[in-house]
């Protein structure tokens, strides 16, 4: 039985083309029924007329019996070299309008329309988070869809986006920016051009990222409207499928540690060096954006992670109205665990650890699977981690499931130069889970 995605996978490149079809079919009938009744008494005796010199001039090759025969030869080759310079008139034309528009098209271009089409029957996908983790999951699900929404966090308070937050009062670009770069169908010249960073010897500069001074600028144009300003980068990066904020309110993080202080502000957080024992927003009521509660109810596939529990997963769920909406949706829910601890936020925390730091912060049951890497890095990798305080996630699936959740188990790790998520064998995994 093919399954629906399959399926739809299947028809998607002649998707839209269906009334243009009929509508083509239509007029053709309508064009030779109209010349039929309109020029009967002009054609008819132009195709009689040439039918006789055809055949008198045929007459003088071949016996006489044989003209009609040999008529009907010419004929069926007549057909076929119109057809061969219709169609390859046709494809010459697409070819230089695809040229015309996409100067740097490098595959074949039926290939890259095919290949659209399909993504776009995709399922369609939420991933929720921030950070480094949830830019790696999105590389490896716009391979499979183009119906990706990716509902980002707005908390971070540290380089380029806190600077922002305090010269133009805006919401913090940074994690919104690496989502679009991941997600982006554009040259790598301009992906590159958006995640450029000022080295210190740049004065003022020094420090900011491209990408960032790039939608403040935006949103200068956009006389404010942070949503405006996120939809035109878009547009420039021609990214597949859309990036939101969970939240258009200027908030931020304040953390309970477990020695009784308050901290405020994300990068005062991970500094602290405590243990979390509670995460609150400042201030606690903020509004979600309606793309983000509408693309949790449309869902067949809502992620959360990978990323920081504290600062990238957890501060979605706080927004008013996420987890509510997340309980409400019908989609599969997973939680992705992360393959390596964090120093400031979960030292020393196995994936069960994780999980239920999630559920001790919001209210209600936000997801109902927990994806875990049981995949170990090499001794050297490890090495490396422990001198920065870092460690490997102890996949403790047996603890998971003793706390009500269905755990994924498998090899999802990719090492070089840092241990993190294969972004593709994540998404096939994920994927999988839709059918």
């Amino acid at each position: 039985m093919i399954r629906r995605y399959r399926l739809r996978k299947l028809w998607a490149p002649t998707a839209g083309l269906a009334k243009a079809a009929g509508a083509f079919v239509l007029g053709l009938v309508a064009l030779f029924f109209g010349i039929g009744l309109s020029f009967k008494s002009l054609i008819f005796p132009i195709l009689k007329y040439a039918n006789d010199r055809t055949s008198k001039a045929m007459e003088q090759f071949v016996p006489t019996a044989s003209v009609e025969t040999a008529k009907w030869a010419i004929g069926g080759l007549l057909l076929l070299l119109g057809f061969f310079l219709c169609v390859r008139s046709v494809r010459f034309a697409f070819k230089h309008i695809f040229e015309t528009l996409n100067l740097g098209a490098q595959s074949g271009r039926l290939d890259v329309y095919v290949r659209r089409q399909q993504l776009s029957q995709g399922p369609r996908i939420v991933a929720i988070g921030g950070g480094t983790g949830l830019s790696t999951l999105l590389r490896g699900l716009k391979q499979h869809t183009s119906n990706i929404t990716a509902i980002v966090t707005v908390t971070d308070d540290g380089g380029s986006s806190g600077r922002l937050i305090k010269d133009k009062g805006m919401i913090p670009p940074g994690d919104i920016r690496n989502c679009m770069v991941a997600l982006a169908d554009a040259e790598t010249s301009m992906t590159g051009l958006f995640q450029h960073r000022f080295k210190n010897d740049s004065g003022s500069l020094s420090g900011h990222s491209m990408g960032n001074l790039l939608i403040a600028a935006l949103v200068d144009q956009a006389k404010g409207d942070f949503e405006k300003a996120i939809e035109i980068a878009s547009d420039v990066l021609a990214i597949r499928g859309r990036v939101v904020p969970s939240t258009l309110s200027r908030v931020s993080l304040r953390a309970e540690l477990d020695d009784g202080r308050d901290v405020c502000g994300e990068t005062a957080i991970v500094q602290a060096g405590g243990r979390i024992r509670k995460l609150h927003l400042e201030p606690e009521v903020c509004k979600p954006t309606k793309e983000a509660l509408e693309a949790i109810r449309m869902a067949d596939l809502i992620v959360l992670g990978p990323g920081s529990v504290y600062t990238s997963i957890i501060p979605n769920l706080l927004v008013e109205g996420i987890v509510q909406a997340l309980e409400e949706s019908p989609a599969q829910k997973v939680y992705i665990c992360n393959v390596m601890t964090q120093p400031g936020e979960s030292d020393s925390f196995s994936a069960s650890q994780h999980v239920t730091s999630i559920m001790a912060n919001v209210e209600g049951r936000p997801f109902d699977v927990v994806l875990v890497n049981t995949a170990m890095p090499t001794e050297d990798a490890l090495t490396k981690y422990r001198e920065y305080g870092q460690h490997f996630v102890d996949p403790d699936v047996d603890r998971i499931r003793a706390v009500g959740f269905r755990a994924i188990q498998g090899n999802f790790m990719s090492e070089s130069d840092f241990v993190r998520h294969d972004p593709m064998r994540l998404a096939a995994r994920l994927i999988s889970l839709i059918d």
